[in-house]
């Protein structure tokens, strides 16, 4: 904790809760707009790139994209990637570049609104108060594994995608990766390329090329305005915020991630797990399904950006479409770990959200907090840095400053608003020396 920043019995104009990107750049536009606020870190700045990402993990948008409020990225490769101690240090020189009122290592237990108005915010380092709280911990809260991973034996080593390193972290022998989103696909590729026989269990995430006709398939759809593409602008907004990501990488310079050649150079693929039984497993019928729907989608995606190109008369080279490379023979619905030689699972299943410590009717049957771009029907708080909260970006380097700055002059106004009301009505600005906590 900075020395100069006390919490306990202190009150504030606005809190924020959560040190990434997300509650860093809402400082930033906060602090431009001199309001007096203070940004709370359950870990270290970098924690979750830190802690919860394997060695070789880079972004799979490119460096140009990383454009936090007041700090572009300024390095020499902007058609690169960042690997993750890169992405860890481009946070770190963010809070150097203008010194956030930032309080690290301190947890908020509690956030509660009382009925005059004022959030008050319990932590490990003591009880205070704030006028207005923008929640910014992500959605990536606690690894989610599905039930059926505790009726595995126990002499099998189990690893949720967040704690995977890299291959020598586990055993020798072969390796089930479990999901294929974009975390899924990248660790079995990192464990494929070690030489480790793998067997991947495919869902139904889609993919897209990492470059199409000149360009990499990012800046083609950045130029496009997909990514400034409004949720709103959808007429199934609650499923387009719960979609998984396309998988592909920047490993090396950027590729295509292509399970087919995978499976075309030895790695074992089936459909969705669906049951365990001890050392048995099974699988659904759907592995050609999922192969050839991650194929539409990134063959779809190249159809738009050909008709882009035509339409604005843009001179680009052609290029040959994709030919799947393998198809299954059969669909495997069974696998047996001994009779494979698995000596281990990595769960890619995801997160799942925890916000029991949120005491506020803003939750929807699902947990999902309901809002309209991050501001909730409870006034004064907000969240920030949700996928989709508004745009694609929302979450990503790419766009949550965006998202900050509309949260930072809805923050501001309803400041003034107070300010005119209080004037008005003789009742007291400061509402922190009418409140007691607890």
């Amino acid at each position: 904790m900075s020395p100069a920043t006390r919490l306990s019995g202190t009150h504030y104009s606005v809190a924020v809760v959560g040190g990434g990107q997300a509650g860093l750049s809402v400082s930033h536009e906060l602090r431009e707009r001199g309001i007096d606020h203070v940004v709370i870190e359950a870990h270290r700045v970098g924690h979750e790139w830190r802690e919860r990402r394997w060695d070789s993990f880079c972004l799979v948008t490119p460096n140009w994209q990383c454009r936090l409020p007041g700090y572009p990225y300024q390095g020499d490769d902007p058609d690169g990637f960042m690997v993750r101690d890169d992405i860890v240090r481009y946070l770190e020189g963010y809070v150097a570049h203008f010194r956030p009122p930032l309080v690290e290592d301190v947890t908020v237990t509690r956030l509660r609104r009382s009925p005059s108005g004022v959030f008050e915010l319990a932590t490990t380092e003591g009880d205070f108060t704030a006028d207005q709280v923008v929640i910014a911990t992500g959605p990536y809260h606690a690894p989610s594994l599905p039930p059926m991973a505790q009726r595995l034996p126990d002499s099998l080593t189990q690893v949720h995608s967040s704690r995977y390193r890299n291959p020598a972290q586990l055993p020798p022998g072969a390796v089930l990766v479990v999901g294929t989103g974009q975390s899924g696909c990248q660790i079995a590729e990192d464990l494929h390329l070690s030489g480790r026989q793998v067997h991947l269990a495919v869902g139904s995430a889609p993919r897209v090329a990492r470059f199409y006709r000149g360009r990499d398939c990012v800046a083609w759809l950045d130029e496009m305005g997909h990514y400034a593409k409004s949720i709103d602008d959808f007429d199934d907004a609650g499923a387009v915020r719960m979609r998984v990501n396309h998988y592909v990488t920047g490993r090396d310079g950027g590729r295509d991630i292509d399970l087919r050649a995978f499976a075309r150079d030895g790695m074992r693929l089936y459909g969705r797990l669906t049951e365990v039984g001890g050392t048995a497993l099974e699988f659904a019928d759907d592995l050609k399904v999922n192969l050839d729907h991650a194929d539409a989608v990134a063959e779809g995606i190249k159809d738009a950006i050909d008709a882009h190109i035509t339409a604005q008369g843009i001179t680009a080279p052609d290029e040959p479409r994709y030919v799947p490379v393998w198809e299954p023979d059969e669909q495997p619905r069974e696998l047996d770990l001994d009779q494979a030689d698995i000596t281990s699972v990595v769960w890619s299943t995801g997160f799942r959200r925890d916000h029991r410590w949120i005491e506020a009717p803003v939750f929807d049957g699902r947990g999902y907090p309901m809002h309209w771009r991050g501001a909730t029907s409870v006034p004064g708080l907000y969240f920030l840095g949700l996928p989709w909260q508004h745009s694609w970006g929302s979450g990503r380097f790419e766009a949550v400053g965006r998202d900050a700055e509309f949260l930072a002059n809805h923050i501001e106004a309803s400041r003034r608003l107070a300010d005119v009301c209080g004037t008005l009505t003789g009742a007291p600005t400061d509402l922190a020396s009418a409140l007691p906590i607890g």
